[in-house]
């Protein structure tokens, strides 16, 4: 699973478990005017996507134990290294090839430590293979599976999860080059209980992509596709609601939790929170069933089913609690929207 549990109540984001190579779970227009829920029609989709993505540079997720390159010359978990001897590094492979190139000689690092860029030297050293390495761990790419939550049919764009992609190892969001979406069928169910996350389980293929990444944020991936998949077509588009118009109530999600099938599943919004700071704009509870027998309730691959009320596509489930599976968090579309400008 990727994202750290947080608070006491153990929350969980509820995304796919991302992590590809060493582990493994909106366009740039102008939307001011229409995301005040006065105009903006977007259709919801609650079908899965496989989701692969890769960063910028290569983010380092271990130091190695004892003293190394690494640790002598400052380097930290969660840096990401995006050049090395003046060199753009664009990949693990890459970067490894560069090491071999200097050997021993020291090189210059360029690195990204939060909102800080700085230059590091650092000396390689041989390894038991016979080849150089400063002993640091490094993460380029992660996929996974997660949910679409809108698709707008007038300019192509979309948005998924509801929160961003974070790496595994650190819970840092994964600095974004680029990426895409896949077509995905969910398999089997893992059902969630307390203290044990549930888990959507799909096939994805990696070879074909339905549309590109463009963004990968604090509230949600987003991207464009040239034509919708038919999957995604299942649902008549709805005006997206401002975030003043969500009420505590009844709601529905569309969830795709088995084969390419989208269902909508009743919720309640238990309580609505204006101004939480991240994905947490909604406290809401499955009441549905059919659902809680299926899944037991949230569980992680339905992160981005879309949340509807009165008519209006209002936002996308994002957590579960883990003491609760019933219970969970969603992010407000308005904030979805605004992230995606």
């Amino acid at each position: 699973m990727y994202g750290p549990l947080q608070n006491a109540k153990r929350l969980l984001r509820c995304g796919a478990a991302l992590a590809l190579a060493f582990l493994l779970c909106a366009g740039p227009r102008s939307f001011a005017a229409e995301v005040s829920g006065t105009g903006r029609m977007l259709v919801p989709v609650g079908h899965t996507v496989g989701i692969k993505l890769f960063s910028r540079g290569v983010l380092v997720v271990k130091l190695s134990d004892g003293g190394t390159p690494a640790k002598e010359c400052g380097l930290q978990t969660g840096d990401v290294i995006v050049k090395c001897g003046g060199v753009t590094v664009r990949s693990t492979e890459q970067f490894q090839s560069l090491l071999q190139k200097t050997g021993e000689e020291p090189t210059d690092l360029q690195v990204r430590r939060g909102s800080q860029n700085m230059t590091l030297s650092v000396s390689p050293e041989p390894n038991e293979q016979g080849g150089y390495s400063i002993g640091a761990w490094i993460r380029d790419s992660m996929a996974g599976i997660g949910t679409v939550t809108y698709y707008d049919p007038d300019t192509g764009d979309f948005g998924a999860l509801g929160h961003g992609i974070t790496d595994v190892d650190t819970a840092l969001l994964m600095p974004f080059s680029s990426g895409s979406i896949l077509p995905s069928t969910v398999k089997a169910v893992k059902k969630g209980a307390a203290g044990d996350a549930g888990e959507l389980r799909g096939d994805f293929d990696l070879t074909q992509d339905l549309g590109d990444l463009s963004a990968n944020t604090e509230s949600g991936i987003f991207g464009t596709v040239e034509e919708s998949p038919a999957v995604w077509q299942t649902s008549q588009a709805l005006p997206a609601a401002s975030a003043g118009e969500v009420r505590p109530g009844p709601a529905t999600i569309l969830s795709n939790v088995e084969g390419d099938e989208v269902r909508s599943y009743d919720i309640e919004i238990l309580k609505v929170v204006p101004g939480a700071a991240d994905s947490r704009n909604m406290v809401l509870s499955v009441t549905d069933p059919e659902l809680i027998a299926a899944t037991g309730g949230i569980v992680q691959g339905m992160s981005g089913s879309p949340i509807l009320q009165n008519g209006k596509l209002v936002g996308a489930v994002t957590h579960v609690l883990l003491n609760d599976p019933t219970k969970g968090y969603g992010i407000f579309i308005e904030n979805m929207l605004n992230a995606a400008k």
